[in-house]
């Protein structure tokens, strides 16, 4: 069955932009996925089409609407998970994109303006979802994002059964650097162990990089890692001599 990325957009012409290319855009024409861009304003009753109001209480932008936006979804549902792209939403993991992507699609909702009035959520199951700490014109690019990460995810649009394995993120850490000719770049050199041709000593140096990395660039994801992995051996017989 293919996998159906259904989106519920203002501008339905942004899609599938960037999605038509490269490997996502290989496999879309393959038929291992397929988009279905909504506009929300068809399910709006007014003559202006409107799907938007003011805020309750005063303030500044406009807010969408529950009911049309309601509409919108239940007219489109299908079964798939429904995610509405917003920065109140909770942060995006890989552990989810790869969720998504071993069911049969999703549903998504780009919000606009000051985003969804608040009882869209407490009448209807959906995901609120966030791709990062910062602001966006609209969740179509969020979309576009996520749908990226799913999308690679498929069976057969990655090349190489390992490309998507040994990544960041996958294991809970930064990947390792990577590195290729030539050998000697501007007095810069690929470090001597990849060279060694000793895959032990290679996966070694690997691990200990992407440990290390993780460590000083992202200490959030390093505490979460080592929180997973519980003491080590050294540290519990430390804890149990301070005992």
């Amino acid at each position: 069955m293919t996998w159906t990325a259904t989106i519920l957009t203002l501008y339905p012409e942004m899609f599938p932009g960037s999605l038509g290319q490269s490997l996502a855009g290989r496999a879309l024409t393959d038929g291992i996925w397929s988009i279905n861009p909504r506009n929300i304003r068809d399910w709006a009753t007014d003559k202006h089409r409107s799907v938007d109001d003011t805020p309750a209480g005063g303030g500044p932008g406009m807010v969408l609407r529950a009911d049309v936006v309601a509409a919108a979804v239940d007219g489109v549902a299908n079964g798939t998970p429904v995610l509405a792209m917003t920065p109140r939403g909770a942060p995006l993991t890989q552990a989810r994109v790869r969720a998504l992507a071993a069911g049969p699609g999703v549903t998504l909702l780009c919000g606009r303006f000051e985003g969804f009035d608040e009882r869209l959520f407490e009448a209807r199951a959906i995901e609120q979802v966030s791709i990062g700490d910062y602001i966006l014109s609209g969740g179509e690019v969020a979309v576009t994002v996520l749908l990226d990460a799913c999308v690679r995810l498929l069976p057969g649009v990655m090349g190489a059964a390992l490309s998507g394995v040994d990544e960041s993120f996958e294991t809970g850490l930064l990947e390792h650097p990577h590195y290729t000719r030539p050998p000697e770049w501007e007095g810069y050199s690929i470090p001597d162990v990849l060279r060694s041709g000793d895959h032990a000593k290679i996966a070694k140096w690997r691990t200990e990089r992407s440990e290390q990395d993780t460590r000083l660039r992202r200490p959030d994801l390093w505490q979460r890692h080592s929180d997973a992995a519980g003491p080590s051996p050294s540290g519990a017989r430390r804890q149990k001599k301070e005992e």
